[in-house]
């Protein structure tokens, strides 16, 4: 059994702006927690006792995220420029001689994945093992390939289009890494010819130098890698519907109360002090926090996660899959398809679809256009390269503490950046970035006018 696991949570995410300006993308919350909490727990419930985080952008979201866990978790700043083979050997070097579980801390996958990762590995005698699933549809050019799955001796390659196998990034190693790590190029080699890696000390490569077996092992169930905004909300979606459909019955807390006025067709897991009150219509599984209200006439479609202290009411709709976060409001005819963080308000009458940063106010009638006039998927530009992605291509990007006023058209695919303004009125065409007020110059015409021009 695998008793030691590396947390690898060092990167910037700079492809996950607007998101990753007030927190490490691996402190992004997935069905109300932080996904590198989210993963310790796990880890812990497969018996993993000696976990290792690495930290080094935006530390302090991750240290906060793993505030109060139990065991605690050592964590360790990796150097400048040390990439994820440098965080790698860190992590070795402070969990001691044994085998290793070393994971991205954006890696979304149930417990039972990493479960099974490690039964095969054990079950194969290999010294080594590299966790892979499908290659997504047309993103062969965006992820790791593993070639030589059969065999026990595989290949990493970066950005290979047309591979059908992708390497999951996590991989159970050995303190005879070691040296592999120590002596990394500085960069991935095994790329396309004509493939432009970064000068980056790459875990991938070290993991082709090490020359022992290695075991290739399929994922159980699904694997999202969150590296880009819209990635968030698969990961946010996929977990809903694991976690609520995994209930099998009601689990209602004593001090929890749901009216006889409530039409539930679907398991409910109601938290302490929360309370699902008359007219609410609720269409499938619900996994619902303490002190939450979902209220008069909301209809709640069902394989949700909702936080605590939230409030969903006054003839709402709540999207199937949505996720809610804590202290947040879902008020009088708005409409939620998607992600929101905690405290984030939708008071009324407004319909947004995408993904909702933390502490947003979305203002009266604000709306989110999600289908263009050609039916095509919207481009977007991710650290200058334009890409059109598989999935969420048409969703709206709320940075954290952003806001806009009353309404405010969003078009398909629009990201609004943290700290930012949008004021009333305004389509949003292109992404604002951040710390940005944007508001409407209107030009007016004014001219005489009275009851002469009625012929009195």
């Amino acid at each position: 059994m695998i008793k030691a696991a590396a947390i690898l949570a060092g990167g910037p995410g700079q492809r996950m702006w607007p998101f990753a300006t007030v927190r490490n993308k691996c402190a992004m919350p997935v069905a109300g927690m932080p996904n590198v909490r989210r993963l310790c727990n796990d880890l812990t419930e497969i018996g993993v006792q000696r976990i290792c985080v690495v930290v080094g952008a935006n530390s302090g979201s991750i240290r906060h995220a793993l505030l109060g866990l139990d065991p605690e978790p050592i964590v360790v700043r990796q150097a400048e420029g040390a990439g994820t083979a440098g965080a790698a050997l860190a992590a070795l070097h402070a969990l001691g001689d044994e085998p290793t579980l070393a994971l991205p801390g954006d890696l979304v996958t149930p417990a039972e994945v990493l479960q099974d990762f490690v039964h095969r590995w054990q079950a194969s005698g290999a010294e080594g093992a590299l966790l892979s699933d499908t290659m997504p549809p047309g993103e062969g050019g965006d992820w790791y390939a593993v070639s030589g799955a059969g065999g026990l001796r595989p290949t990493i390659t970066g950005h290979e289009f047309g591979a059908e196998r992708r390497w999951c990034e996590a991989a159970i190693v050995s303190p005879s890494l070691k040296p592999a790590l120590e002596a990394n190029p500085g960069r991935l080699m095994q790329v396309p010819v004509g493939g432009m890696p970064p000068m980056e000390p790459d875990l991938a490569q070290s993991l082709n130098d090490w020359n022992v077996d290695k075991v290739v092992i399929e994922a159980a169930d699904f694997v999202v890698h969150m590296d880009k905004p819209w990635h968030v909300i698969e990961a946010n979606r996929r977990m809903a519907f694991y976690l609520t459909g995994r209930l099998e019955a009601d689990r209602i807390h004593p001090t929890a109360r749901i009216d006889d006025g409530a039409e539930i067709d679907g398991h409910v897991s109601l938290g302490p002090n929360s309370m699902i009150g008359k007219r609410a219509v609720i269409s499938g599984n619900i996994i619902v926090g303490a002190e939450t209200r979902i209220t008069n006439g909301p209809i709640v479609y069902g394989g949700n996660v909702i936080g605590d202290r939230t409030q969903v009411r006054d003839y709402c709709l709540v999207d199937r899959g949505a996720v809610i976060g804590s202290d947040c409001i879902v008020g009088h005819g708005a409409e939620i398809d998607g992600v929101m963080f905690d405290r984030s308000y939708l008071w009324h009458y407004c319909e947004i679809s995408g993904l909702v940063g933390q502490s947003v106010d979305i203002g009266a009638a604000t709306v989110c256009g999600t289908l263009r006039f050609d039916d095509q998927n919207a481009e977007h530009r991710i650290r200058g390269r334009r890409e059109t992605p598989r999935i969420e291509a048409n969703a709206t990007y709320y940075g954290d503490h952003s806001r806009t006023g009353v309404n405010v058209i969003t078009m398909p695919g629009a990201k609004i950046g943290a700290y930012s303004c949008v004021g009333a009125g305004i389509v949003v065409y292109e992404d604002v970035p951040d710390r940005t007020l944007m508001l409407l110059k209107q030009e007016t015409v004014q001219r005489p006018w009275g009851p002469e021009r009625y012929g009195w």
